[in-house]
């Protein structure tokens, strides 16, 4: 079973300096049928006008995920850590007890578009902490590269989550699959492009919902980049 989430369904928000649209439920965007989708709870798609961003404001009890697709987005937080993030860096910050941190596009003519992604942690009240790690176009090339993960595996940033995500790089002949257990389903976000999904065609901004389907095939590309999440079964 395979359930379409169009780009222009989403919710969206324009705020002058930033642009969002909303995967899910968030801020004042409001749609009981799109709360999240297992722990995945939080896709937002960004654009920062330069010399504009977040001003400083706190989490708790959250795994959030910035993935960079152009420009470079500026953070700092009360852990002590200042950082600039480009496109194929993945950043995880668990929020955990409490982190207070602020993001910011410093360029003078260049809009920061990015993911900010929140998954539900299944563990509460842990330290706060934070990583960042490169992932080579290469390794995301016609395949599923983990970037995300449990336990850290294959040098993907560790989540305290039960959720795998991974990111591809697919254009024309390539073909990416990846296998789902029964009690797994997958969201799958067209980051840019376009792909086919197990047969349907999605364009940028849209995801698929998979569930009760034992294997994804990604194919038919046409520039894509697409993130794609493992999660367990509601």
């Amino acid at each position: 079973m395979l359930i379409k989430r169009l780009s222009e369904e989403r919710g969206f928000a324009d705020h002058g300096w930033l642009q969002s649209f909303h995967s899910f439920s968030f801020a004042d965007y409001y749609d009981p049928k799109f709360m999240g989708f297992g722990p995945l709870r939080v896709i937002n798609e960004d654009k920062v006008t330069p010399g504009m961003g977040f001003g400083t404001h706190g989490h708790k009890n959250m795994e959030i995920i910035s993935y960079v697709l152009d420009g470079e987005l500026a953070h700092k937080d009360n852990m002590g850590n200042i950082q600039a993030i480009l496109p194929n860096e993945v950043q995880r910050m668990s929020a955990g007890t409490g982190v207070m941190h602020s993001e910011f596009n410093h360029s003078i003519d260049k809009t920061t578009h990015f993911l900010q992604i929140w998954i539900q942690p299944n563990v509460l009240g842990i330290e706060p902490s934070y990583e960042q790690t490169y992932f080579d176009p290469a390794e995301k090339r016609g395949k599923l590269r983990l970037i995300a993960s449990p336990d850290g595996s294959n040098g993907s940033v560790t989540i305290h989550a039960d959720a795998k995500v991974f990111a591809a790089l697919i254009d024309q002949s390539e073909t990416c699959n990846h296998s789902l257990d029964a009690n797994r389903a997958a969201y799958v976000h067209i980051a840019r492009g376009s792909v086919s999904i197990n047969g349907e065609t999605l364009n940028a901004g849209d995801a698929a919902m998979i569930a009760e389907e034992s294997s994804i095939t990604l194919s038919a590309g046409n520039n894509a980049e697409v993130l794609l999440f493992d999660l367990p079964r509601n």
